[in-house]
């Protein structure tokens, strides 16, 4: 132990957290240097990775000790977490009366989970830094070929931590927006895996057939991650149907949610707002008749 305090003592902690670019592996993930043959080189292998499976998993993301220190800054944050819990459908929508009753769209599916807020997350906090750095903004665009992406303008939303306690899950849902981008921060004891369903549909053909097998359970197509601590996760979900699975233990699961999109000012409907995070903030500026 007198080894490690030497070689990752608070002085060093504090630099590593200070500096978003100290926090990863850049031998292996270049991300501020794009223009250079590895960093060409790393944005087409996650756009391969993309295209061929519907995300891209970049483990060892963080470097080991920036991993160990985040998960204790997260930690920290979580009891800040609002809680929610029920049951929704795969589609996040109240389904329509004409949906026969053993459709997909009218199977409801439990979840519970916390969520800390970008606003509990303090400016100085590893994780904010990372999210607000301009150059892991520029990485994500790229990977998804997107000329330019902006964080998201929801003062509760844009940045997120996701808490999952011993019986948590998340059911199997559908995104509503195209991309989402995570990085895993520490594991439970046991359960907590990713598992989803690679471009199971498409803006042509909802594949109804194909969800129900998925659903309940018959499905040759799904794909179990398990998510490592120091992992970055590209991901499009709005094709792709997903879950995470019941959480098992004393040790929550910590996942950061980082928010892009391609046009400034994304915000979080109040409604999605209030059931996530239990209560509403609107972005400055907006205008009152927004919220209706």
């Amino acid at each position: 132990m007198a080894e490690r305090s030497e070689t990752f003592g608070a002085p060093v902690q504090s630099r590593l957290l200070a500096d978003p670019a100290a926090l990863l592996d850049r031998a292996r993930y270049p991300v501020d240097e794009l223009e250079s043959g590895p960093g060409r080189a790393l944005v087409a292998r996650c756009r391969e990775q993309l295209a061929r499976d519907g995300a891209c998993e970049l483990p060892g993301f963080l470097r080991p000790e920036a991993t160990e220190a985040m998960a204790r800054e997260a930690a920290a944050l979580a009891g800040a977490a609002h809680r929610s819990a029920g049951k929704a459908t795969p589609y996040l929508e109240l389904p329509a009366p004409g949906w026969p009753a053993d459709h997909p769209r009218r199977s409801f599916n439990p979840f519970s989970l916390g969520a800390v807020p970008y606003d509990r997350i303090p400016p100085a906090a590893a994780l904010r830094r990372l999210y607000e750095w301009e150059p892991l903004v520029a990485f994500v665009a790229a990977c998804l070929g997107k000329q330019r992406l902006v964080r998201y303008a929801d003062p509760l939303g844009a940045l997120n931590l996701a808490v999952m306690e011993g019986g948590d899950e998340l059911e199997w849902h559908f995104d509503q927006t195209d991309f989402v981008v995570s990085l895993a921060l520490q594991n439970p004891e046991a359960g907590g895996d990713f598992l989803y369903a690679p471009r199971i549909r498409s803006e042509a053909d909802e594949r109804y057939g194909d969800v129900a097998r998925v659903l309940a359970g018959e499905a040759t197509s799904v794909r179990r991650l398990p998510m490592r601590p120091g992992t970055l996760l590209l991901f499009e979900g709005r094709y792709s149907i997903h879950c995470v699975s019941p959480v098992r233990g004393a040790t929550p699961r910590l996942v950061a949610l980082l928010a892009y999109d391609t046009k400034p000012g994304t915000c979080a409907s109040p409604l999605l707002q209030q059931a996530r995070y239990g209560r509403v903030v609107r972005p400055p500026g907006e205008a009152a008749e927004g919220l209706a």
